[in-house]
């Protein structure tokens, strides 16, 4: 059976670190929905237009047009032995409608790890986040993965930037958010015994090792 993981936690957890060492090792796609919707901008489909029209609108894109686009991902041939969720699903309806979709592929969510910290730590490191202006997935931490050179991304020599959103006040702001509307959520895999917690305070090595653990506990369970 694919191995479709949903990776959980708060802001500055490292979700997105984390889902892309999975990927590389586990050779699955890391899924997100901000990625996909950003991989639309100037395509020319009537999801696009849909999903193009929202975002310059700023709006919240609906469950429904979210699932829809997430289907449409799942054909694509490197997501037939499973994939890494970063940020998907935010809302229970969202995780209803995965399973839903996975049902389909004739698969399930087979392990939903939660990444733990304290949330002031979290704010702290949000707040010393920094991104590529080319490319947002070149990220870096001023006090934990700095660029070599102040101010430019290492990989592509663009100019770094902070989002408006990560500054100390937004990123409480979003923190208290998550725990809002991703209680039920998680309530609704712990039920199933799927959610199994990770401590995210420690080394970037360290929280890699107990998440390809669990991974390999959970397909010989």
């Amino acid at each position: 059976m694919a191995t479709y993981i949903v990776l959980m936690g708060m802001q500055g957890a490292g979700k997105g670190t984390q889902a892309a060492a999975l990927s590389q090792k586990l050779s699955l796609p890391h899924i997100t929905t901000g990625g996909l919707f950003r991989a639309m901008d100037g395509q020319d489909s009537d999801l696009a237009r849909e999903i193009q029209a929202i975002m310059a609108r700023g709006d919240l894109v609906p469950d429904a047009t979210t699932i829809e686009v997430v289907r449409q991902r799942l054909t694509k041939p490197d997501a037939a032995n499973g994939a890494i969720f970063d940020g998907f699903p935010r809302t229970l309806p969202q995780a209803e409608a995965l399973d839903h979709l996975l049902a389909e592929l004739g698969s399930r969510v087979a392990l939903v790890p939660l990444l733990t910290l304290d949330r002031q730590e979290a704010i702290e490191r949000i707040s010393a986040r920094w991104e590529c202006t080319l490319d947002p997935t070149h990220v870096y931490n001023l006090n934990t993965n700095p660029p070599k050179v102040a101010g430019i991304c290492d990989i592509d020599g663009a100019p770094l930037r902070q989002r408006p959103d990560d500054t100390p006040e937004a990123a409480a702001k979003r923190i208290d958010t998550f725990f809002e509307k991703t209680a039920p959520l998680l309530d609704y895999y712990r039920a199933r015994g799927l959610v199994h917690e990770v401590n995210a305070a420690q080394p970037i090595e360290a929280v890699s090792a107990a998440l390809f653990h669990l991974i390999e506990v959970s397909k010989n369970a």
